[in-house]
């Protein structure tokens, strides 16, 4: 499978943002589809993920309450819709695959990756 982020862009502290990433190639369905972040100088981080069919999705602690992942399968897309962005969100944003609903916070665990989208928090 084939993923494509965008959506990012700059926005002010206290804002929101919806990223996409669209999918092509294998049945979309058949993953579970994730969110990573990197910022400048860090490792890559699990930001949330959510099943095949959408019935479970998992978040970071980090933005639980903040973030909502949610995909559809018509479309073959998964969506991160961030609000109250603080300056601290501003990193690369990257959807990324796998089969398996099991080991989802670790990036060696997905077999597919978007390039990122770069989501800027303005203070």
């Amino acid at each position: 499978v084939q993923l494509q982020a965008c959506g990012g862009g700059l926005v002010q502290a206290g804002g929101s943002l919806r990223l996409s990433c669209a999918a092509s190639g294998r049945s979309f369905s058949s993953y579970v589809m994730a969110w990573f972040r990197q910022g400048p100088g860090t490792e890559r981080e699990f930001v949330g993920a959510i099943s095949r069919t959408g019935d479970f999705i998992s978040y970071a602690d980090s933005v639980k309450g903040l973030f909502t992942i949610s995909r559809d399968n018509a479309k073959n897309t998964v969506y991160l819709k961030m609000s109250s962005l603080k300056p601290e969100d501003t990193a690369v944003y990257y959807c990324a695959a796998k089969g398996i609903w099991n080991s989802l916070t670790g990036p060696a665990s997905y077999a597919y990756w978007g390039l990122g989208t770069l989501v800027t928090v303005s203070s």
